[in-house]
């Protein structure tokens, strides 16, 4: 099957049973094992529909993660609305802390998950200080995208002024992409990359690459209005999404990463 572009997918079938399985090198298997565990934290929500995982392992050489095969279709606005009113209703869950069970990917990225009960030092150690150190380390984005993006680190918590998240359990990865419906139109989300963290995190990301139909977020303002400074937050979270491009994908993404980090720091004063 046509898939991203990280993994080869594929369906396979015996007698009345299919499955969906993802294939990537044996070193890749802490990805697939990942995956699953965020798929199992999602379905025991009960909030959101998800493929539930089978097994994962290696054969042949070859990592592999068997999902349970769900046949997919476009999203229509109904189901995009059914979406915003059921990640409202996955993000209103208590959850324990910041952070998650394990560490995953977001993509091929590493991404850690410590437990932590300060989300402003979370978000700034273990996503954009972690993604800037990648960066470097790689010699991508250029000296003034780091000397930026290590000032916003150093005063990231005047974003947060009279605003205090707490834990929700975020799908990680939610773009246009990773969502489709079944068809009774029940919708589907899919290749998270799962963590504890602010609600806030998961709207932005659908903002990317070409974002979700409005009664999506028509829903979701009606089932759980957001605060007032997601305005501004939600460039400070797609920032983070941006930077794991440019980890990715190469410096193409660079200019818009340092826009992002401008209009921050702009804001900040």
């Amino acid at each position: 099957m046509g898939g991203g572009c990280i993994n080869a997918a594929t369906v396979v079938e015996s007698g009345q049973a299919r499955y969906f399985v993802k294939i990537n090198r044996a070193e890749r298997l802490w990805i697939f094992e990942g995956e699953a565990q965020g798929l199992k934290a999602l379905a025991e929500s009960s909030a959101v529909t998800v493929p539930t995982p089978v097994c994962s392992g290696i054969s042949a050489g070859d990592a592999f993660l068997v999902l349970q095969y769900l046949s997919l279709r476009p999203a229509s606005g109904a189901s995009a609305a059914a979406l915003g009113a059921k990640l409202a209703a996955l993000h209103a869950l208590p959850q324990p802390c910041f952070g998650f069970e394990t560490d995953n990917a977001i993509g091929s990225t590493p991404q850690p998950n410590p437990r932590c009960d300060d989300w402003v030092e979370f978000f700034r150690r273990y996503r954009l200080e972690h993604q800037l150190g990648l960066a470097n380390k790689a010699g991508r984005g250029g000296s003034a995208l780091l000397l930026k993006g290590a000032r916003l680190c150093d005063r990231i918590g005047g974003l947060f002024a009279g605003y205090a998240p707490v834990p929700s359990l975020l799908h990680g990865d939610l773009w246009s992409g990773n969502y489709a419906a079944l068809a009774d139109g029940d919708p589907v989300i899919f290749d998270p990359a799962v963590y504890w963290g602010d609600r806030e995190a998961d709207l932005a990301m659908t903002e990317l690459f070409g974002g979700f139909p409005r009664p999506f977020y028509d829903a979701y303002a009606e089932a759980f209005p957001l605060d007032p400074g997601y305005r501004v937050r939600g460039t400070l979270y797609k920032l983070y999404h941006v930077l794991n491009h440019l980890n990715l994908f190469g410096s193409g993404y660079s200019r818009q990463a340092e826009d992002m980090l401008d209009r921050l720091l702009a804001e900040l004063g």
